[in-house]
């Protein structure tokens, strides 16, 4: 058995750099760089106000788009009690389904619209994000809900998501994981503050539904506004082919892939039915709608302090840790009845699931050899990966109308997340690593 790797070393394992200068590098040879055998020579600064800023907007940018979306469990419980509440939760489940699905899948354009032209990109989608918002506020029947928030939401915040987060991957290489826990922090900051934030705006009768949620809207523009100009491309664009299929020759590249669909189809059932599932099990309508909010709280340390420890113990270590953990919550969501085990099973959930997002970004960003290619990489992979939100909270919403229980649902959540837990071996294995070395 190989001995240990050091983080360090296996950092600069995955992603050794010749010495000479960037501007050496660039040959033009776009077909050696199709092939993978053009590499960007780069000292990563991994610090300095200009890196720090990056993760800083970053961390304001998935504060409003990933954070956004992850209070729709407050909106899939109001719109059960007011606007739809003649529509079945399968059905309602599929506008945060989709929104989730295009916010990936939007990343499928975004990150690659990055690599070659650079932060910009992300402008015209963050002012199409807001519109998406603001256009949720007039909505009054679900086709409505469906286009405005599902449809164009996710696709507008998946395309402003992408940049910034490929954008960290530029700037960071050893502390990586500390930036982007930092930026994806955000999204966990953002899901504690407008789950309180609509669920006190919406129980105000002089606002209603409209303002409420048009306030929000203003939030997110005051945020996304200066984050876009915080946030720059560090290297020169690539001028090679828009996508890299090549990439999915990499058995490490697709192992991983393939734990991010697990992981984030057994993920976001749990996040979209704890309150309804609260409220069938006697607690009150008010403090269920705060679960999103304490889930997301929770969740914040769960992104920050797995990101210090990936660069320590190994980002693919933490990766497979943060799955098998969330998996085995997820089984033992069904034996949680009154409202002390329901809170605490929250909090542990929230912690736990916490690190997949940052988990999984960080893993797929440190498999291009060249940097240029890491928002390509991250879109491609979280394009992917998108398909999983088509299958779980609908999944989930279906289970509950013919079973009249959450137990299937807790049951398919812990299952899946297993599965994406144990696609991380291979994808360790296949780069080379040792299975218990710190990579």
């Amino acid at each position: 058995m190989a001995a240990p790797i050091s983080s360090q070393q296996s950092a600069l394992h995955d992603d050794m750099q010749p010495t000479s200068h960037a501007t050496n590098s660039s040959l033009g040879d776009a077909a050696g760089a199709e092939k993978g055998d053009l590499q960007v020579p780069t000292d990563y600064p991994d610090g300095g106000a200009a890196a720090w800023a990056v993760a800083i907007g970053t961390s304001a940018v998935l504060f409003c788009t990933l954070g956004y979306v992850n209070s729709f469990g407050v909106y899939q419980t109001y719109y059960q009690e007011h606007q739809l509440k003649t529509t079945s939760p399968s059905t309602i489940a599929w506008i945060g389904s989709l929104q989730a699905f295009f916010q990936f899948s939007g990343s499928l354009f975004g990150g690659p619209l990055f690599d070659r032209y650079g932060a910009t990109v992300m402008r015209i989608p963050a002012l199409l994000y807001v519109f998406s918002i603001m256009m949720t506020s007039i909505c009054t029947k679900y086709w409505h809900f469906l286009l405005a928030q599902g449809i164009f939401g996710g696709i507008s915040l998946g395309m402003t998501f992408a940049p910034a987060a490929a954008a960290v991957g530029q700037y960071f290489h050893k502390h990586r994981g500390v930036a982007m826990g930092i930026g994806i922090a955000g999204s966990s900051l953002g899901g504690v503050v407008f789950p309180i934030a609509l669920n006190q705006l919406l129980r105000k009768p002089n606002l209603g539904f409209g303002w409420s949620v048009r306030i929000v809207g203003f939030i997110v523009l005051a945020l996304l506004a200066p984050s876009c100009l915080f946030i720059k491309a560090r290297l020169p664009p690539r001028n090679t082919s828009f996508f890299l299929p090549r990439a999915f020759k990499e058995l490490r590249y697709t192992s991983l892939v393939g734990s991010s669909f697990f992981l984030i189809m057994g993920l976001f059932p749990p996040m979209f039915f704890l309150p309804s599932y609260a409220i069938a099990h006697g607690m009150s309508s008010e403090l269920a709608f705060y679960l999103v909010a304490i889930l997301n709280s929770a969740s914040l340390p769960g992104r920050v302090i797995p990101g210090f420890l990936a660069d320590r113990f190994g980002r693919l270590n933490m990766l497979f840790l943060a799955g098998l953990s969330t998996g085995i919550l997820s089984l033992c969501w069904q034996a949680c009845h009154t409202n002390a085990a329901i809170l605490l099973y929250t909090v542990l959930f929230g912690f736990c699931s916490g690190a997949i997002i940052s988990g999984q970004v960080v893993a797929l960003a440190t498999v291009p050899k060249d940097p240029r290619n890491i928002g390509t990489y991250l879109g491609m992979g979280l394009g992917a990966a998108a398909l999983a939100t088509l299958v779980g909270p609908p999944a989930g919403g279906a289970m509950v109308k013919n079973y009249h229980a959450y137990t299937q649902v807790s049951i398919f959540s812990g299952v899946v997340c297993l599965v994406g837990a144990a696609l991380v071996i291979p994808a360790k294995l296949t780069a080379g690593h040792d299975l218990l070395s710190r990579n």
